[in-house]
């Protein structure tokens, strides 16, 4: 199960990707496309988590395998208000 979820969530993301790049026609895009994907990505993560348990802190960070004080800091970072 777990590799099927990892392919899944990879071709998802490169089928965005090529989409994106395919906007451009051929043309460069403006700098910082990993600062963007790498923000938008860790926020979705963790809000949807948090909506997934509930606001449930605990439960959050053990989902995404972090530390519940490591979490409350992201939310802080992130602007996620529960």
């Amino acid at each position: 199960m777990h590799q099927r979820n990892h392919q899944s969530i990879k071709s998802f993301l490169s089928l965005h990707l090529k989409d994106y790049f395919a906007m451009h026609e051929g043309d460069m895009p403006e700098s910082g496309l990993y600062e963007l994907i790498m923000i938008e990505v860790e926020k979705t993560m963790i809000d949807e988590t948090m909506i997934y348990t509930d606001g449930v802190q605990a439960k959050a960070a053990q989902i995404l395998g972090i530390s519940r004080n490591t979490l409350r800091k992201k939310l802080s970072e992130l602007n996620i208000v529960q």
